[in-house]
């Protein structure tokens, strides 16, 4: 645990004066009937996530868990604007960059499904233009499926500098300049992440489809879905809803304004916008049978064979679906998306076995959305194995509830909390927030003791915790050997 070392101090990096962040903001009321360990849970994620985004000087954040089929828990923490003090939300509009490839990919498999193109059929097979350079004679054509996967051997970008200048091209000038640029590797010989691969499987969905990209992800992909607040071409009534993006923190603590980005012929790779409570609807469906409202998006079977390994790296840890990354991590295949783009970052993962995701979105350039997404899992996926009204309730003294709280000394400020039946002490700016958990074990009235763990351990082991009352019987501090921490609330 961080900075415990002899004593028993559980510190925030900023005191509690310095977190100018207004309380996260829920989701609805009719959230589904919440286990006690889910209340628990929550409550911890909650004090983490707000004590992460204050040392870390975030503008803002939305985050979201959807559970068979259900945003089942949503919170916006900080602002969606500083300098207007708005507060985030779930409905709170971010820009999506590359979980933008996971719709282009859905719509290719939607065709597909249709028998209107095959996976592996030549690019040029529907994009008569496309030509480039390659020093590898016989390597294979490059095909749809190539494109999905990452595997064509394209260079990452169009042959203009718009992740340095900001000012995308159009599909006109990537078609323009396209031969001129080379293959990097032969066809399906590495992963390599290509933005103008996603590029030109777009404009293969509207040269299949005969309607533009963009108006063929709307009707066919969000307007089924129900995703009224997602767009590919941001419309003007919802630019108002758009959280604003920031760059990285100053060593002043200021961050300076990003300018919006248009991607322009590289929307089909990264130029959405959403929110969390639209991309609920998302992973409800890539985690569902293809079916909403008694029409069939896209097929079970499909879907299951994008979320399935298409290429697999060396470490057998990792690998490419159609669209979407697979990892696997601690026994499970986490199936998702990553996004980075000027001012925004952001992730969706999600167990499709498990039928459980999380979302996360940030309107800063250092947002480290997978950092928290992390610990929504670990955290509250736990809770969701069994239904909430039906999971067994811990046995706990309800005289604990009066240790329960905040306490505060010179090196900085801890949590007690009751948490599955036991009374713990949680640091809420540790990593891994129940990784550096301390149980206490109960010695008496009023009194605990750290247990021994079977790990070397800088915590205070074996020695007695103990509760003080003030005048009134309530208590005051909490006491660790000579030392001590007052209750603060």
């Amino acid at each position: 645990m961080k900075r415990l070392v002899s004593i028993l101090v559980l510190s925030l990096s900023l005191p509690s004066v310095a977190l100018d962040l207004p309380q996260p903001t829920p989701v609805g009321t009719t959230a589904p009937a919440r286990s006690t360990g889910f209340q628990e849970k929550e409550a911890l994620l909650d004090a983490w996530i707000t004590a992460q985004m204050a040392g870390q000087g975030l503008p803002g954040m939305s985050v979201g868990l959807v559970h068979d089929g259900q945003l089942v828990w949503a919170k916006g923490y900080g602002y969606s604007d500083t300098e207007k003090k708005t507060p985030a939300s779930p409905a709170t509009i971010y820009r999506m960059a590359s979980v933008t490839k996971t719709f282009t990919a859905t719509a290719i498999m939607q065709l597909r499904d249709a028998g209107k193109l095959g996976l592996d059929d030549p690019v040029s097979k529907y994009l008569p233009w496309f030509k480039v350079s390659s020093r590898f004679s016989d390597a294979p054509a490059i095909t749809l499926r190539h494109l999905l996967t990452h595997t064509s051997g394209l260079p990452r970008e169009a042959a203009f500098p718009y992740w340095t200048d900001n000012a995308f091209p159009t599909l006109e000038e990537i078609k323009a300049t396209l031969p001129g640029q080379e293959a990097i590797f032969p066809t399906e010989t590495r992963w390599k992440y290509s933005n103008l691969g996603f590029a030109l499987a777009g404009e293969v969905i509207a040269a299949v489809s005969g309607e533009p990209y963009e108006h063929y992800i709307r009707t066919h992909i969000l307007e089924p879905l129900g995703m009224a607040s997602s767009s590919m071409a941001l419309p003007e009534a919802q630019l108002s809803r758009l959280a604003t993006g920031y760059g990285q923190r100053q060593p002043n603590g200021s961050r300076v304004t990003r300018p919006f980005t248009d991607c322009r012929g590289i929307t089909p790779a990264a130029n959405l916008s959403s929110t969390v409570e639209d991309l609920a609807k998302y992973l409800a469906f890539q985690m569902s049978d293809g079916t909403v409202g008694g029409k069939v998006i896209l097929k079970a079977s499909t879907l299951k064979e994008m979320h399935r390994v298409q290429w697999i790296q060396q470490d057998w840890q990792s690998g490419w679906g159609l669209g979407f990354s697979v990892t696997h991590l601690g026994g499970k295949a986490y199936v998702g998306h990553i996004g980075i783009l000027s001012g925004y970052r952001t992730a969706i993962s999600f167990l499709p076995d498990e039928k459980a995701g999380v979302i996360v979105l940030s309107n800063a350039d250092d947002g480290q959305p997978s950092f928290y997404l992390r610990q929504v899992f670990a955290l509250l996926g736990g809770t969701l194995k069994a239904a909430p009204v039906q999971a067994p309730v811990p046995q706990v003294d309800q005289a604990w509830v009066r240790f329960t709280g905040r306490y505060c000394n010179f090196w900085g400020e801890s949590d007690v909390r009751i948490l599955d039946g036991n009374l713990v002490l949680v640091d809420p700016e540790a990593d891994e927030p129940l990784n550096g958990m301390i149980r206490l074990i109960p010695d008496g009235k009023d009194r605990f003791r750290i247990p021994v763990p079977d790990r070397l351990s800088y915590d205070s082991i074996g020695e007695a915790v103990t509760f003080e009352n003030g005048p009134d019987g309530e208590v005051v501090r909490m006491k660790y050997g000579a030392n001590y921490s007052q209750k603060v609330k």
